[in-house]
């Protein structure tokens, strides 16, 4: 085998400045972005390139020791250029650098045998310089997502306590998160043991719904922040089959992730009392869940249940309360309810259409008469209570 003469090496060695303002100058010429850089970055890729002009004068000293000293020379360029450009626009680069080296150190040869030694010494070092960088974006990309992951961890448990809005609004900003997004929290089952198999599951639905989430596993719970409204059709039910078996329930819509706190507390407070409804669907909004949060002693959903059923009819008068009371201690039938009240079945019938239009439950439903029952219930309790 050839070995390259020291005269040669030498030559390399006085070389490796030119060569890398050749390989800068080829940059600026094929790429665009490249040539908007800000200067102190540029800079940096000059110094990275001529450390890898240098390199390969070692590389030819020792071949054997190819991909230890490869990456000693390049090990510190992935790590400064992922800051600013990606691996495609980084092998671009290694490339270029690596097509201007093949061009100009051939003429350094001292004889045709050199030159052909050198040739193909360039392909074997562009190869295992872009390998080397290749495999320093990976493991940086590794640090990043278990950066990440442990943040987004840290903004969904602030989320579930209610931290200081500041720390929580700069950690999200810090994910990518759009901090003017609505906001929905998910609790459910968690569908795994295994962390990355549960962000796999998460995230994949939520490609498919085009939508950014954050989530956080706490013990056997998941917990899932959804960004956007939720009045899309079928938004919450393709993000509910990341979850594990069992219920999952919705907080409300909130305007913003400051407010994902309310979100948070009314979908905890629903899993909790959701064992109570055992045909609930899933996923079951928290606001649905009401009477058996009610039940589970959440005040919270009794006064919901007082201000947005029990005041709103007694507001409308005592007919008509009495009415929906007794109509429900009958058992929906209507005619024993008209008896009852000394008015005409019809009478009954627009009644309990007013009582619909105002709080948003049909008595003649047995879910909604359930909610009827039990907010006209806490109501009496509170009223007796004076707290209402």
């Amino acid at each position: 085998m050839v070995k390259v003469s020291q005269e040669t090496l030498a030559a390399l060695d006085r070389a490796s400045g030119k060569l890398a303002s050749a390989a800068l100058a080829s940059m600026d010429l094929q790429f665009a972005w490249f040539g908007r850089m800000p200067a102190d970055q540029r800079a940096s890729v000059q110094l990275i390139a001529q450390t890898g002009a240098a390199g390969f004068v070692a590389y030819l000293r020792d071949q054997g020791e190819a991909i230890r000293l490869t990456t000693d020379a390049f090990r510190q360029a992935p790590r400064d250029l992922s800051r600013w450009i990606s691996l495609r626009q980084t092998v671009e680069l290694v490339r270029v650098a690596v097509h201007v080296i093949e061009q100009e150190i051939p003429d350094l040869a001292a004889d045709v045998a050199e030159r052909q030694v050198l040739t193909e010494a360039v392909l074997r070092y562009g190869r295992e310089v872009a390998f080397t960088s290749a495999m320093s974006y990976a493991s940086a990309a590794e640090t990043r997502g278990a950066w990440d992951a442990r943040l987004e961890a840290s903004v969904v448990d602030a989320i579930v306590r209610g931290d200081a809005e500041e720390s929580l609004l700069s950690r999200a900003a810090a994910l990518g998160w759009d901090l003017d997004e609505p906001a929905t929290v998910l609790v459910g089952n968690s569908p795994s043991d295994d962390p990355p198999t549960v962000l796999y599951e998460v995230r994949s639905r939520a490609a498919r719904a085009n939508r950014p989430v954050l989530l956080g596993v706490q013990g056997s719970r998941l917990i899932v922040v959804l960004a956007g409204d939720t009045d899309e059709p079928r938004v919450l039910e393709k993000m509910t089959t990341a979850f594990g078996d069992g219920p999952v329930v919705a907080g409300p819509t909130v305007g913003n992730i400051a407010d994902a706190h309310r979100s948070s507390v009314e979908a905890l407070s629903g899993l909790r009392a959701v064992v109570a409804w055992p045909t609930a669907p899933r996923p079951v909004r928290s606001m649905d869940l009401l009477p058996e949060r009610a039940l589970a002693g959440d005040p919270d959903a009794e006064w919901q249940l007082i201000d947005q059923i029990a005041r709103p009819l007694e507001v409308a008068g005592g007919a008509l309360l009495e009415t929906v009371e007794t109509y429900l201690e009958v058992g929906g039938v209507l005619e024993s309810c008209a008896r009852l009240l000394f008015v005409h079945p019809n009478t009954v019938r627009y009644r309990l259409r007013k009582a619909t239009e105002i709080t948003g439950h049909n008595a003649n439903l047995p879910r909604d008469a359930l909610v009827l029952r039990i907010a006209l219930a806490v109501g009496r309790l509170s009223r007796s209570r004076g707290l209402w």
